[in-house]
């Protein structure tokens, strides 16, 4: 196999598809990015068993072949070229070299007849959905997903299509993210848990641009992504995901309306004197026309009044400052509305149209004077 690409287009490629190259794997064939110019395209693979990434990229293929490269080194030795074209020259035993310029590296290459393909995948369910969108939902729920593998459900999103509405749902135990989009056409009803890894490596990719889309794909068991060059494929998450509905209610006894910034701000303030792992609480208390916030630790105490707009009882209520501040800062809303039952049950987030909704349950705290 004999190829000439720009550095750029290169690199941008191996980049991309490092994202499916596993940290740890007993298959070292699982380590390597797998460079295909057996047709007439260059084209770039990953895989790692559970997500599996390709794309095309430009370049002039000199000999056809193929040759599965350490993703790691090859990866390390691409930034490392100078801005030109990048020759890669294999043998039949699958020595590698790699020339830029004055630059060449030698590397020792596998068969690309071991790696593992990306399974072929049926393309007839699919829907249409922007760059940014997309992007724009996972940023705004991809952060309440469970980081452990205790459920294996929480690790992933609800992704839920009813007519023309997409819903993304997070939870990890402690909160909810939920997500309604309105999506350009209608679709048959469908729900699929996709696994939060693929969406966070998947948003990174993405441009975020308004005027380009992503087709997505669903099987019984994986789900496509296509835009671009680049395709991407991922098992999901079996089982059936959490009826959320249950925990959501439209009951409360006291809602506020404050201004985002200001308690974000105030919030994020309030955890300068929490310690890395400190599981100390930040206290609101709700009076009349007045929001106070309150934090005690080992290093110090700070408290803090914003006005705001209230309706019905007043209530003092304790949240972990991080959940807050993980909602807070998804919300593009100058103003939000915070509705509360009682200190022992959730708050919740909300706009008017619930195209959003954030639910965060309370922890104890003991008052202090």
């Amino acid at each position: 196999m004999k190829l000439v690409c720009s550095k750029s287009n290169l690199l941008n490629g191996v980049q991309i598809v490092s994202k499916a190259v596993p940290n740890k794997t007993t298959m070292s064939i699982l380590e390597c990015i797998l460079i295909d110019a057996t047709r007439n395209e260059i084209k770039l693979t990953a895989n790692d068993m559970e997500l599996g990434i390709v794309t095309i990229i430009e370049g002039e293929i000199l000999e056809k072949g193929q040759v599965a490269l350490d993703a790691k080194i090859l990866l390390d030795i691409v930034r490392k070229l100078p801005d030109n074209d990048v020759t890669i020259e294999t043998n039949s035993s699958f020595k590698t070299n790699i020339t830029c310029e004055k630059a060449k590296f030698t590397i020792i290459g596998k068969s690309g007849e071991d790696f593992s393909y990306l399974p072929s995948i049926e393309r007839i369910d699919s829907i249409l959905i922007s760059h940014f969108t997309l992007k724009e939902v996972v940023r705004q729920t991809i952060f309440s997903i469970a980081d452990n593998d205790n459920n294996k459900l929480m690790t992933g999103e609800l992704f839920e299509i009813n007519g023309n509405e997409l819903k993304v749902v997070s939870l990890d135990g402690h909160r909810i993210s939920i997500r309604k989009i309105q999506l350009k056409e209608s679709y048959p009803s469908r729900k699929v848990v996709v696994p939060g890894k693929t969406l966070s490596e998947i948003s990174k990719i993405l441009s975020g641009d308004t005027d380009k889309d992503v087709n997505i794909f669903f099987t019984g068991k994986h789900i496509v992504f296509e835009f671009e060059k680049t395709t991407v494929v991922s098992r999901l998450i079996e089982g059936e995901y959490f009826r959320i509905d249950q925990m959501l209610s439209s009951d409360y006894e006291t809602k506020v309306t404050i201004n985002k910034r200001e308690l974000l701000e105030c919030i994020d303030r309030a955890t300068l004197l929490v310690k890395e792992g400190d599981k100390k609480p930040i206290i609101i208390n709700i009076t009349n026309e007045m929001m106070e916030l309150k934090i005690n630790s080992t290093v110090g105490s700070m408290n803090e009044e914003i006005n705001i707009l209230k309706q019905g009882k007043d209530i003092m209520i304790g949240f972990n400052p991080k959940f807050m501040i993980d909602a807070l800062r998804v919300i593009d809303d100058e103003q939000i509305d915070i509705y509360l039952v009682n200190p022992k049950a959730p708050c919740f987030i909300r706009d008017v149209a619930e195209k959003y909704i954030y639910l965060i349950l309370p922890v104890n705290f003991t008052t202090v004077s």
